[in-house]
């Protein structure tokens, strides 16, 4: 792995280099890898995630030293740089058609893909529900048990390389139609409500207590999260602006199947 990794950082200094045997071997070497989950984009640690940057570099160059080809699938044509992620039996896969995966994405066993699209270097672990038209951006990581709703935008991030991608931990639910990008982090088993927006500026306000607490980019574990807005004073005049709310804790006696009404109804929340 360090050899790959020295490969890679040389290749990424010097451009020069991908027309080298050597350098377009090591960048096809991380992307095999990250397709069988055996290196990741990002990867928890004790006090938070660590973004593995030389990887995100191997994706970035993946895509100049790959040649356009027709892709088949069936009756339908492609025309791309990269190929389609295959074998899922073998890997304990369940996709629906349409749903669709890009070489270099990771899918763990018990993954259900409804129509959706997954692309390179996501991870997607196991159990984990990826739902109609939902996307999973380039580089997001989603967590064990995870339900992706119906028409859920997970951004993606390949540049800049320092920048995190969007991390959903284990066991989260996330509404229909929410929109989560610009590096968030949904914490354990949070539920977030339909039509959230979170980007990483947004400001994420907990209203449980006698003083609003305010986040950005980060939605504690359990929370439970409705849209909300803020009033905000401009030159115009004053107006309402859009933020996120957590309403509440998700309760331990609460199934971590439970549904998103239900979520919501226990916290008062009409649904």
């Amino acid at each position: 792995m360090n050899d790959l990794r020295e490969i890679i950082e040389s290749t990424w200094e010097n451009r020069e280099l991908l027309k080298q045997g050597n350098s377009q071997e090591a960048i096809r070497a991380v992307i095999e890898l990250l397709d069988k989950g055996q290196i990741r984009v990002a990867e928890p640690i004790m006090d938070g995630w660590q973004v593995n940057e030389w990887v995100k570099k191997a994706v970035l160059m993946y895509f100049p030293i790959q040649t356009m080809e027709t892709i088949e699938a069936g009756p339908f044509e492609f025309h791309d740089k990269i190929p389609l992620k295959r074998n899922f039996a073998e890997q304990g896969v369940r996709v629906v058609p349409h749903a669709l995966a890009r070489y270099g994405s990771y899918l763990a066993k018990g993954v259900i893909l409804m129509p959706s699209y997954t692309n390179i270097g996501a991870y997607v672990d196991e159990g984990t529900m990826v739902d109609t038209w939902a996307t999973v951006g380039s580089c997001a990581q989603v967590g064990k048990h995870v339900h992706l709703s119906g028409g859920v935008g997970l951004g993606g991030v390949l540049e800049p390389v320092q920048a995190a991608p969007v991390i959903i931990e284990d066991g989260a639910f996330i509404g229909s139609r929410s929109i989560l990008v610009e590096g968030c982090r949904i914490g354990k088993e949070a539920v977030i409500g339909a039509n959230v927006c979170i980007t990483g500026s947004t400001k994420i306000i907990d209203v449980t207590g006698s003083e609003p607490k305010e986040y950005k980019g980060y939605v504690p574990p359990r929370s439970v999260v409705i849209p909300g807005s803020y009033t905000k004073q401009f030159p115009a005049g004053s107006y309402q602006v859009p933020c996120a709310l957590i309403i509440g804790q998700r309760k331990e006696s609460t199934d971590l199947k439970t549904s998103l009404n239900d979520a919501l109804r226990e916290n008062e929340v009409a649904v």
